[in-house]
């Protein structure tokens, strides 16, 4: 018998490109029928079929207080009252503009815009309007977004799907950027001394989230900080995943850094279609309409948008809420590697977290690059995928992205799904 749920993906490939609109949706790494869904409510979602699941995905980050949480809800339906939309300013733009300053210090001024992509895109040109410098630096498998110069090398989707990058960047784009070894500090010492004054900005996911949960060594940190500094290169954090997920002053906050550039998204727009990037002052003046660096977007700082990004962060910055977080996400990671470390070596299993996020590996090490990434054994993970999914328990449909915990998910969830992670991994 046909379920609702491959009806509809059956029906979705007549009119969009393999069904989805977004590419990590289609299942394409781990097989089957990508799930289509129709309620979420806490650390819960309901698919066509009528099937709960634990959700481990929370939308790929910002529902960090669950889904349809009711001071998110409220917000946006008292200012959808009022209109959705305007092209022009609005008083909640300020607000949050100046919670986003007030909660991280190496912001002092900051421009909302709709995605991911718009702010690392935007940041990136910036930082190439101040410098005058075209080069740009990134790691091998972190995602910045789909900007023709960051697909080279990218993470997340890319990853899933075992293309290094994309069709349709023009070469002469990709030669501007140099791709290296995350977590290689002889590799970037060596770059910068060789091309310093050429290069504009260096570009990291602070902690790696998109192929996987990959974390940074404190040599390396500080040597992007150094270098950049040392050559006149902006650094720009990418914190649209870590952004408010890992802590009140994000990845930024726990590494003791301040970046020249931050991009955020996700967790900022609670759900809805919000990200920003800012930073120093004197870079940030080089935008339009002070500068000569352009940027726009008619649905930028969208009332709803921001409506539901506030209540958000006010939510996060109550007393106690990451401590309660990340004990939970630890509990939840120290859970499985008990489970894990307790199989046979060929089929080990290991989990770390940091904040709300974790990462789940089909590997008996903590990946350190991307290169330990890469030989997980991805196989092992997507059957791994299917057994939860059939006890109802969402996690990403892939083996390069990272999981994320809501304050909504109770010890009972964690349980749960440890008790059954337990029974079909032995």
């Amino acid at each position: 018998m046909t379920t609702r749920n491959e009806q509809l993906f059956a029906a979705a490939q007549q009119h969009i490109p393999g069904g989805v609109n977004s590419p990590v949706r289609a299942f394409g790494s781990v097989g089957g029928t990508p799930r289509f869904f129709k309620k979420g409510e806490g650390a819960y979602v309901w698919d066509a079929d009528g099937k709960k699941y634990i959700d481990y995905v929370g939308s790929w980050g910002p529902l960090i207080l669950g889904h349809a949480h009711p001071a998110v809800i409220e917000a946006v339906t008292r200012t959808a009252q009022n209109g959705m939309s305007f092209g022009a300013p609005t008083e909640g733009e300020i607000d949050i503009a100046d919670l986003l300053c007030q909660m991280l210090p190496s912001m002092q001024q900051v421009r909302l815009v709709s995605s991911g992509t718009e702010a690392t895109m935007s940041a990136i040109r910036l930082a190439r309007g101040f410098t005058g410098r075209d080069k740009l630096i990134k790691f091998e498998g972190c995602y910045h977004g789909h900007a023709d110069s960051l697909l080279v090398k990218a993470g997340s989707g890319l990853l899933t799907f075992g293309n290094p990058s994309s069709a349709g960047v023009p070469a002469a784009v990709a030669a501007d950027t140099i791709v290296l070894p995350y977590n290689d500090v002889a590799a970037l010492e060596a770059v910068f001394a060789e091309q310093g004054d050429k290069i504009a900005a260096l570009i990291v996911e602070p902690i790696a989230g998109n192929m996987n949960l990959v974390q940074p060594s404190k040599e390396f940190v500080a040597a992007m900080r150094k270098l950049t500094q040392d050559h006149g290169a902006v650094l720009i954090y990418d914190e649209v995943m870590t952004g408010f997920r890992v802590g009140l002053q994000c990845a930024q906050g726990l590494h003791g850094i301040t970046p020249d550039l931050t991009c955020l998204g996700k967790v900022v727009g609670g759900g809805l279609p919000l990200a920003a990037f800012g930073g120093r002052a004197d870079i940030m003046a080089k935008l339009a309409p002070l500068g000569p660096v352009y940027q726009a977007g008619t649905l930028s700082g969208n009332p709803l948008a921001v409506a539901a990004g506030m209540a958000t962060l006010q939510e996060i910055s109550k007393p106690g809420f990451f401590e309660a977080l990340s004990a939970k996400t630890k509990a939840f990671t120290d859970g499985l590697n008990a489970i894990g470390q307790a199989l046979p070596a060929e089929k080990r299993i290991t989990a770390q977290s940091v904040g709300g996020m974790f990462g789940i590996y089909c590997s008996p090490n903590i990946p350190h690059s991307y290169n330990d990434v890469m030989n997980s054994d991805r196989s092992r993970f997507n059957a791994f995928f299917h057994a939860m999914l059939a006890e109802g328990v969402y996690l990403a449909p892939s083996a390069f992205e990272a999981g994320f915990v809501s304050v909504a998910h109770s010890i009972t969830d964690i349980e749960n799904t440890l008790s059954a992670m337990q029974t079909r991994l032995e």
